[in-house]
């Protein structure tokens, strides 16, 4: 990424819940999220996200008041909610050469299918795997 551009992070729902909710990788995540440039998120993302909040309710692991700042977070915070519909055969093709669960493979072909347009685009993700299929992709931030 030269000077030119501006960044442009995708962020996956690791990076994300990483920042509403202190964990190992929260003190990268809210370095990230503290960047200039522009921060997006998925509808997918915000499903998980959703998912993981509204388990932390179920289960009764954090008060009602942090998950609704969680929530508030996600909803108005600096990430830009995209729609992005990862092209089948990409999937298909790069299912075939990388070992991914369905949504972090979703995720990486999303951001591959960014690219198109958005060149200088790099996928935030704390998941071991993907973070390695997207350093192999030249999508990683390293």
């Amino acid at each position: 990424m030269g000077n030119k551009h501006i960044p442009v992070i995708y962020w996956d729902s690791s990076a994300v819940l990483s920042v509403l909710f202190e964990d190992g990788h929260s003190a990268d995540a809210l370095n990230w999220s503290r960047q200039q440039g522009i921060h997006l998120v998925s509808s997918l993302v915000y499903a998980e996200v959703c998912g993981v909040i509204s388990r932390f309710k179920r289960e009764r692991i954090l008060a009602d008041i942090l998950l609704a700042a969680a929530y508030e977070a996600i909803e108005k915070g600096s990430w830009r909610q995209i729609h992005v519909h990862p092209d089948r055969s990409l999937m298909k093709k790069t299912a075939s050469k990388r070992s991914l669960r369905g949504a972090a493979l979703w995720h990486l072909c999303a951001v591959l299918s960014l690219k198109q347009q958005l060149p200088e685009i790099r996928l935030l993700t704390f998941d071991e795997r993907l973070k390695k299929a997207a350093k192999d992709e030249n999508l990683s931030l390293d």
